[in-house]
């Protein structure tokens, strides 16, 4: 079986268009087979995205593990005056967020492909992710002890997981990287919870 973290060029594909309202800003998204929640925006994503801050003029954001893009497309397209930063490992992931970032005509918003923050060679006020909770433990605390490295004095890490998916362990993870977590909202067993580096 094929998982959305991993590359499988042996995948069919069935692309499709996803819409979605961030904020009062329509945005489309190309989506295909090999990624995840590729049929609509999942729960947990739409829970983070509606629980996010505002953000100031000229933030700049990384979308971890971003899937097909609709963190920071979304927020790129609503918030025009910010930068955002995209990575994932999966390559048909990486492929689909450019098309959608030509089809949503934004131009504040980039994509790699990268393992986690392999790539990642600059200072962000925020980072956001679902993590890939079926990628294991380790790769999910990874985000967390990674983060706080690329963050600015500050800077939030934001994130979503589910109570039966480990959020205990994640939010305790958090509170021992920056010293500090806390729960925004929970929702269907979903927590949003976000970190500030002192």
């Amino acid at each position: 079986m094929s998982h959305y973290y991993v590359n499988d060029d042996s995948l069919d594909s069935k692309e499709r268009i996803i819409e979605y309202t961030f904020r009062g800003t329509k945005v489309s998204l190309y989506s295909d087979l090999g990624v995840f929640s590729k049929d609509r925006v999942d729960f947990g994503t739409n829970v983070l995205l509606n629980n996010l801050p505002d953000f100031p003029r000229g933030s700049r954001i990384l979308d971890v593990g971003c899937g097909y893009g609709i963190i920071g497309i979304a927020i790129a397209k609503s918030c025009p005056d910010v930068k955002v930063d995209m990575v994932d490992i999966n390559q048909r992931a990486v492929e689909l967020v450019k098309k959608s970032i030509e089809h949503n005509k934004v131009s504040n918003v980039h994509v790699y492909e990268s393992n986690l923050f392999a790539v990642v060679n600059q200072k962000y006020d925020f980072v956001i992710t679902n993590p890939p909770i079926r990628a294991g433990k380790i790769i999910v605390h990874q985000i967390i002890e990674d983060s706080i490295m690329v963050l600015n004095e500050k800077g939030t890490l934001w994130a979503v997981i589910q109570k039966k998916q480990g959020a205990p362990s994640f939010i305790e993870k958090m509170e021992e990287v920056f010293g500090n977590a806390e729960k925004v909202c929970k929702e269907n067993g979903y927590y949003v919870v976000f970190s500030r580096k002192n």
